[in-house]
């Protein structure tokens, strides 16, 4: 079990397109990360690389689940065709 540091809602966060990161200042200096990949995932923790603290992203995971829905959608589409 992890102890957080704090729990911060997504739209809090600010998102680098670039690399697909979603980022969030860290008390240390440095900024909590997590990628977009992690959150399509079902991951809701995000970690400072320079310090030993986490936080807790709030965020619904439907938001990001959308373009996997889609596909199944249009493989389902396929089969009946």
């Amino acid at each position: 079990m992890s102890v957080f540091h704090d729990e911060i809602e997504i739209e809090d966060m600010e998102y680098d397109e670039e690399n697909e990161l979603y980022h969030y200042p860290c008390p240390c200096g440095d900024r909590f990360e997590i990628t977009k990949e992690d959150l399509e995932n079902g991951e809701d923790v995000a970690k400072c690389p320079s310090c030993s603290l986490l936080i807790k992203v709030i965020y619904d995971q439907e938001d990001f689940m959308e373009g996997e829905q889609v596909q199944a959608v249009k493989k389902t589409e396929l089969a009946l065709a």
